[in-house]
């Protein structure tokens, strides 16, 4: 487990971090979100070593961080760091040696690994003969290479298309379930929504959310529903306890006041005829984000 604890830090007069705690379980992907400006980037150098903070801890399995475990740390940054004259094996093949792998399992860990990421016939070419979709996917290998217990990503999907981010979704969830702890930043709500177990959001240098992606969900609900029938829901704008949101045909989005209410608005809907659907409805990780950032 990573975590960090009141984590803050300053330039000058500015506080850019103030009491940053999360954590990072093995085993699990977290999304790491937040505006630009909001810490984020910051908060990932101090848990890499690369910048100091003022304040706070991070741990590493309830001891101190140090250098000697940060080397078995990946790490992404946002800013490409690539050698563009460098063919696309080459290059990962010797980060792989500066590792400590010999030659051959350097080569082999490292084909098989661009593979997955999709750049197999690619492997003799220069890195600035790639796209920046797929120097994207090769800074990512360069990451993952030597085989991280620990995984920080700066904004991974940025510059993929769809079936790209589908592929390193792929690959971020498999290293999660050999027991990797994930982080990784994205402005792609949808993206960390769908990946994510873990949710941090962070504004203005502090984190106004942490925690498990459904908890939160839950957290941040309200007694919101959608029926849909074979018939007309129109009667609902007459329901005691109800307020109508949507509604059109058989449709309907409404919040109640009470448990009780929707169990009511059931059984009549029930009464009326077929009920196709009946089901609570829980905010999007864009409607919590922008919940707790106001």
């Amino acid at each position: 487990m990573l975590r960090l604890r009141g984590i803050t830090k300053h330039y000058g007069e500015r506080r850019v971090l103030d009491d940053v705690s999360f954590d990072v379980a093995r085993g699990r992907l977290t999304g790491f979100v937040g505006g630009n400006g909001a810490g984020k980037t910051t908060t990932m150098r101090i848990v890499l070593g690369l910048l100091s903070h003022d304040g706070g801890e991070v741990t590493l399995g309830d001891a101190p961080l140090t250098a000697a475990q940060r080397r078995h740390f990946g790490y992404m940054p946002e800013e490409r760091g690539l050698y563009p004259k460098m063919k696309v094996l080459e290059h990962i093949v010797y980060l792989a040696r500066l590792h400590g792998y010999g030659k051959d399992e350097a080569t082999s860990k490292a084909t098989e690994l661009l593979e997955q990421l999709g750049l197999g016939e690619r492997l003799g070419d220069n890195v600035e003969a790639l796209s920046l979709g797929n120097q994207q996917r090769a800074q990512i290998a360069a990451a993952l290479v030597h085989d991280p217990e620990v995984l920080i990503l700066d904004e991974p999907f940025s510059g993929l298309d769809p079936l790209a981010v589908e592929t390193v979704a792929g690959v971020l969830q498999q290293r999660a379930s050999d027991g990797v702890a994930v982080l990784f930043s994205s402005h792609q709500l949808d993206v960390v929504e769908r990946l994510c177990d873990d949710l941090v959001i962070i504004a203005g240098g502090g984190v106004r959310a942490a925690g498990p992606r459904d908890a939160l969900r839950d957290q941040h609900s309200s007694n919101r529903y959608e029926l849909l029938t074979d018939g007309d829901a129109g009667w609902l704008r007459a329901e005691p306890g109800v307020e109508v949101v949507e509604f059109e045909g058989g449709f309907a989005q409404f919040d109640v006041d009470a448990d009780e209410t929707a169990q009511r608005v059931l059984r009549k809907a029930l009464d009326r005829g077929a009920v196709a659907s009946f089901a609570p409805q829980h905010p999007s990780l864009s409607q919590i984000y922008k919940e707790v950032i106001q």
